[in-house]
């Protein structure tokens, strides 16, 4: 026969607090009576009587002198206020997750609300529970939920606030979720089915599904029991309910291949243990299985210690944790992450497994305080020590500008970067980097000092040194580029191309003419460039930006013809004449006589730079690409015609750099 043991079988953390509780109140030898069971266990409340724990089943048999245990499933309120006008003190066995349910109920009928509970009206948890608020409604699944509010038709809208006995299925408690979502449109909602309780119940079914026959051991009064007993009976052929070994009777299990044994949460360890003697022959293998099991359930907590447990609620302050102890573990909100910006509920979900870092512990209480966000801060401070020794680049956001530098945070650590390191032209404000995502290489860590630095600049140099390399192994003349403008001269813009500045000329950043950079581009522009030649050696670039496709001569030409009129602009001034551009790219020549139909000293008597006027075109000198316009022509056809017009003349090239003026154009004369 195989014999299998549920690994959630036993106490959980709340039933052994309480009992440890009793236990070391028997031990300081003070008088200590039980106000009702402790736990639904009829061997344990039997044992704390051996050790002198009496019980009492109100607060007024409690004997004066003796202090009074509050049981694990809680006590109404007006127990609390009885036993302090009475001047007995307390001890609070009540499990932390029946304790966070009464603050719930309190609070909600504190704000007005209808408190609804979802459990068995007679059990003492629901009881204690339904003391903590005046006007609360009791009701054991979805169909009283539904005979409920169709009986109150205006309850759906009011404010109403809906909480679970801990020991309830999900199945009953999804039911009740599913039906109050949809007929109230004002509810609060708070999942406190106990994460412990419904973890052993999934492994009973698991295990009743798998096995010949069951054991469950638990008080006959114990409701989780009893639950746990409903559950196997629906899975497996052959359940049997004790509480302890001298109700088993090992011959009714004859010819079972697996038996399987599971417990409530009140059954003592001792309980099951005597269950397995009687049960199989291995005592040694059964007897090492469950001590480690024992061990785990009793695991002790430290403030500074790493843990793992199971997210089991979120609330808008608090996310509730099972970590398999005696403890209760939540994490602040405040102690989750240092993001403000995120929401609790992008991080983590019930159900989750999360590895948090101990705080505080509250053995009274039995409560431990958790912090993620501390958890994290741990793991980076390795992260970036590691970082240091093996010299990789590092991601963080810059978060504020700091007296010589800046600061940036990864991963919850403050990095230090020296304005000498941030990468920045010493004219560039630090500022700029505020709240940017940036790359760098950690350089010291002190960590008693809690002090790291680290520098932009070196990542960037190595990035770029490697950038630049794949530019250089791969360029060529004509290679097209998407550049960045990184600075502007006289001459000519300096264009990033990847790691490799190249230089435009500014020539080649129009066909027209300019007579600044700035008329054409702007430092941090984004430009299409291409290569016109490159020296390796001296590690120079020519970029061009022209598209060489648009030649501006063949513009001109499919355009005009001699004769035409054309509306130029007038771009620069001579002693013997004007320049006028007719496309860009293309200038004509104006000659002095063909300003005006009038002798003129000299041009700047009627025109100026950037003047627009209407000339004739006289001539096109096709092979040398030149071009005479004519303002007097268009004078004197106006006159002729009878109209007011403008002309001019002029000779241009198609290349707007070399506009040297034939000696014909030269002569002084009109």
């Amino acid at each position: 026969m195989r014999v299998e043991l549920a690994n959630s079988a036993g106490f959980c953390y709340g039933v052994r607090r309480a009992v440890e509780l009793a236990e070391s109140a028997a031990r300081a030898d003070s008088p200590c009576t039980m106000l009702g069971a402790i736990i639904h266990n009829r061997s344990v409340v039997e044992a704390l009587a051996a050790q002198g724990i009496g019980t009492a089943s109100s607060p007024e048999e409690i004997p004066a002198g003796s202090a009074a245990i509050i049981r694990s499933h809680g006590e109404p309120q007006a127990v609390y206020q009885q036993l302090e006008m009475r001047g007995i003190s307390v001890l609070d066995a009540t499990c932390p997750n029946v304790a966070r349910i009464h603050r719930i109920v309190q609070q909600a009928e504190a704000e007005g609300r209808q408190v609804l509970i979802i459990g068995t009206p007679e059990h003492p948890e629901v009881a204690a529970t339904a003391g903590w608020c005046i006007h609360s409604v009791v009701l054991d699944g979805p169909q009283a939920l539904a005979e409920w509010l169709e009986n109150n038709p205006d309850a759906a809208a009011s404010p109403i606030t809906m909480v679970s006995q801990t020991t309830s299925t999900a199945e009953i408690w999804g039911a009740c979720v599913e039906k109050a979502k949809k007929e109230c449109t004002s509810i609060k909602i708070f999942d406190t089915i106990c994460n412990a309780t419904a973890k052993r119940q999934s492994e009973a079914q698991a295990l009743a599904a798998r096995s010949d026959a069951m054991i469950v051991i638990g008080g006959r009064e114990s409701s989780n029991t009893r639950r746990l007993t409903e559950l196997c009976s629906a899975l497996c052929p052959q359940v049997l309910w004790i509480e302890g070994a001298q109700e088993l009777e090992p011959s009714n299990l004859y010819g079972k291949a697996s038996v399987g044994i599971t417990a409530g949460a009140s059954t003592p360890g001792w309980i099951i243990k005597e269950v397995y003697n009687k049960m199989s022959d291995e005592i040694m293998e059964i007897e090492e299985s469950f001590a480690e099991l024992l061990e785990k359930s009793i695991k002790t907590l430290n403030t500074g210690e790493k843990v793992t447990g199971v997210v089991t609620d979120i609330t808008p302050t608090e996310i509730y944790v099972d970590l398999g102890t005696k403890h209760a573990g939540y994490i602040p909100v405040s102690e989750l992450t240092d993001d403000p910006t995120v929401k609790v509920e992008d991080l983590v979900h019930v159900g989750d497994e999360i590895e948090t870092y101990v705080m505080r512990v509250n053995d009274q209480e039995g409560v431990v305080t958790l912090s993620k966000k501390r958890l994290d801060t741990v793991k980076s401070w390795d992260d970036i020590e590691q970082a240091r020794e093996d010299r990789t680049t590092v991601e963080g956001v810059v978060t504020e500008e700091n007296k010589g530098g800046v600061v940036v945070n990864i991963k919850g650590v403050r990095v230090f970067v020296p304005a000498s390191q941030t990468g920045l032209p010493r004219e560039t404000p630090m500022t700029e980097l505020v709240k940017q995502k940036v790359r760098l290489r950690i350089t010291e860590v002190n960590r008693a000092r809690r002090r790291v630095v680290g520098s932009i600049r070196v990542v960037a140099a190595e990035e770029r040194a490697e950038k630049a390399k794949e530019v250089w192994d791969s360029i060529e003349e004509g290679k097209r580029y998407t550049g960045t403008v990184k600075s502007l001269t006289s001459y000519g813009a300096f264009v990033d191309i990847g790691g490799v500045d190249g230089m435009v000329h500014i020539s080649e950043l129009s066909w027209s003419r300019i007579k600044h950079p700035s008329e054409v581009v702007n430092i941090g522009d984004t430009v299409e460039v291409y290569v016109i030649s490159f020296d390796t050696e001296k590690k120079k670039i020519s970029l061009g930006m022209k598209d060489r496709s648009q030649d501006p001569w063949s513009v001109f030409t499919d355009k005009y013809q001699p004769g035409d009129v054309a509306n130029v602009k007038i771009v620069k001034l001579m002693t013997f004449g004007a320049f006028a551009e007719i496309v860009p790219g293309v200038d004509g020549l104006i000659h002095i006589s063909q300003i005006a139909d009038h002798r003129i000293d000299k041009p700047g008597d009627e025109l100026s730079e950037g003047q627009m006027v209407d000339v004739k075109i006289t001539e096109i000198e096709y092979d040398k690409k030149r071009v005479s316009l004519s303002i007097r022509a268009v004078l004197e056809d106006a006159q002729r015609s009878g109209t007011s017009e403008e002309g001019d003349a002029l000779v241009a090239t198609s290349d707007a750099g070399s506009t040297e003026v034939a000696s014909d154009f030269a002569e002084d004369g009109q």
